[in-house]
């Protein structure tokens, strides 16, 4: 009897499927997994990403953060500065209104007094009209009269008095006129309507003015000056003329009603001619309209500036003896702005006066 062949369950057949259904599975987890690994990298980079993102985004605000506190602690400050200036204001505002509450109050008064001072100059007026008509033949203690065209009496502070008084008149060309195309034109006229300028009658009717006001005791001398000064009473250089003498203050007068303003400015010929008086003056009068243009020699140029024309003042000044006061009566010249500051330190260091009048003075 044949032996029967038996039944192994690991035959070949067998171990070949289960080969392939494990090898199946091992593809299949390794598949798997790496996908899940690639995913998982892929996220983890993601949230370095996000993560780097929102810590520069923390640190940006940190340091924003950082200026605006800056800035509000400054605006604080700037708002406490400015509360403490609003209080201040406040302060200072109703000081000024009780201030401007009085000053309302003076000036009430005040014109209360005025009305009143007026009714009383009104009435001295009056009388002073009913003296002079009582003392028209009088001529008083005035050396010489002179009744000026303007229609109101001035008060002009100017200091006339002394015992030795110099009169020093500018008889340059722009005493011709105000404005300097007015004197180029006037300066090409003849001698007749040079005279009549309006301004050179002016000039002379101040020293008019100025002899009618000497003290009757005292002497004179009235010296034009240009570019040279000279006496305008011929062959009198440092010589001085009386008061009381008539015929000197004719000729002194008719004199300078002859001369034709022309030519510059020398303010140093003046000084010389004051160095020269023996004895010295006591008192200068001095009549003017602008800084010189010329020193001690002609200028190499025909155009001065204004430091120019200061430093020539200043140089002639220099050598002023500052125990003599000086009055100045000056007529302002067009382009010539460092003039009236000029002369009137010079009058304020030598305790004199400074004048500048209108037009219808004397």
């Amino acid at each position: 009897m044949a032996r029967s062949r038996g039944f192994n369950v690991f035959s070949l057949s067998f171990l070949d499927i289960m080969s392939c259904g494990f090898g199946a599975v091992v593809l299949i987890y390794l598949i798997i997994n790496h996908a899940t690994e690639v995913e998982f990298r892929t996220q983890q980079e993601d949230l370095y990403a996000e993560i780097r993102k929102l810590d520069y985004e923390v640190d940006v605000g940190e340091t924003n953060l950082a200026d605006v506190r800056q800035s509000l602690s400054s605006v604080e400050r700037r708002l406490d500065e400015a509360r403490r200036r609003r209080v201040a204001l406040t302060v200072s505002v109703e000081d000024r209104r009780k201030e401007l509450t009085r000053l309302q109050a003076d000036t009430l008064a005040k014109v209360e007094h005025l009305n009143q001072l007026k009714s009383d100059v009104e009435s001295r007026t009056e009388d002073v009209e009913r003296m002079k008509a009582s003392t028209a033949d009088d001529t008083g203690e005035r050396a010489r009269t002179f009744v000026g065209e303007g229609d109101r009496q001035y008060l002009t502070g100017l200091k006339v008095g002394g015992d030795r008084i110099f009169i020093a008149v500018d008889t340059s060309a722009s005493m011709l006129d105000e404005t300097i195309v007015n004197v180029l034109r006037r300066r090409n006229m003849d001698d007749s309507r040079k005279l009549a300028a309006p301004k050179w009658r002016r000039a002379v009717a101040t020293v008019e003015w100025v002899v009618a006001q000497l003290p009757l005791e005292g002497q004179f001398q009235l010296y034009g000056f240009a570019e040279q000064a000279a006496p305008i009473v011929s062959g009198t250089e440092g010589q001085w003329l009386d008061v009381t003498s008539r015929t000197d203050l004719d000729r002194a007068i008719d004199g300078l009603k002859q001369i034709v303003p022309t030519k510059g400015t020398s303010l140093k010929a003046v000084v010389d001619a004051i160095e020269s008086m023996r004895p010295a003056p006591d008192n200068i009068i001095l009549i003017v309209d602008g800084l010189p243009t010329i020193g001690d020699r002609a200028a190499r140029s025909a155009m001065v500036s204004g430091r120019d024309r200061l430093r020539l003042f200043n140089d002639a000044a220099d050598d002023l003896p500052l125990n003599i006061p000086v009055n100045v009566i000056l007529f302002p010249m067009e382009g010539d702005p460092y003039a009236a500051g000029s002369y009137w330190g010079l009058a304020h260091v030598t305790k004199g006066s400074f004048l500048s009048p209108s037009k219808d003075w004397p």
